[in-house]
């Protein structure tokens, strides 16, 4: 008899960090182990990262902070804070956060009919605290594979952020325009200045987003979203 959420039976193995696995036998593991609160398939391999510090917490508030502000701005874009994305049978990470267009709306990442988003966000962010090469090499890989349009690694310990934007099938950082703003291509308008979220200079980064929000591009951006959704009224 399968395994049921919370009830490790003698035929269902523990989840451990370094087992090979397929995403099947990764859900069915983990969901008899209910204790365990993050896991990832990283290239048919268990990722269980350790205790998350307040070092680690804290910018991740204010990431989900400015993704969030840009979500309440874009009808038809929604965000997701530390889910399960099923990305093929060897890869399911658990981003700190993503931001995605929803099918209804053309987007191309869905839920299945147990919740998990399958297929690939818009944008995936990661903090990096002690996860820097997993998230510059193998995570990296994954997300370009997997055609991630847009990558963004804040690299805590060197108060760096890098942006990733999909461009032929490889990843190239994105650059900041004359005044140190870097643009989304993916998400038009949603704009981020790395120094003020960086420095947790919140309301000054809040009116950056009401400034992205208001651009133009953000507002053909929605006209294409209504778009997608009244096809007939286009």
């Amino acid at each position: 008899m399968a395994a049921t959420a919370g009830s490790l039976t003698p035929t269902t193995a523990p989840l451990r960090s370094g087992d090979c696995l397929t995403w099947p036998e990764f859900e069915r593991r983990w969901l008899a182990m209910p204790e365990i609160r993050k896991a990832e398939l990283i290239g048919g391999g268990v990722v269980m990262p350790p205790p998350i510090s307040d070092e680690h917490g804290a910018r991740h508030f204010n990431l989900v902070f400015w993704l969030g502000c840009y979500r309440a701005a874009t009808p038809g874009v929604v965000g997701s804070d530390n889910a399960t994305i099923r990305l093929d049978m060897r890869n399911a990470p658990q981003p700190d956060a993503f931001l995605r267009t929803l099918p209804e709306f053309g987007g191309r990442a869905r839920l299945d009919a147990n919740g998990y988003v399958v297929g690939a966000p818009d944008l995936v962010a990661e903090i990096s605290v002690s996860s820097i090469p997993v998230d510059l090499s193998a995570k990296f890989e994954l997300y370009r594979a997997n055609e991630v349009l847009e990558y963004i690694v804040w690299r805590v310990p060197d108060r760096t952020i890098d942006w990733f934007v999909l461009r032929d099938g490889q990843y190239e950082r994105l650059s900041p325009d004359a005044t140190g703003v870097l643009r989304s291509q993916a998400l038009p308008g949603l704009w981020l200045d790395p120094h003020l979220i960086i420095q947790d200079d919140l309301p000054a980064l809040m009116e950056l987003v009401r400034h992205g929000t208001a651009s133009p591009e953000h507002t053909a951006f929605l006209q294409r979203l209504r778009q997608h959704s009244n096809p007939g009224n286009a």
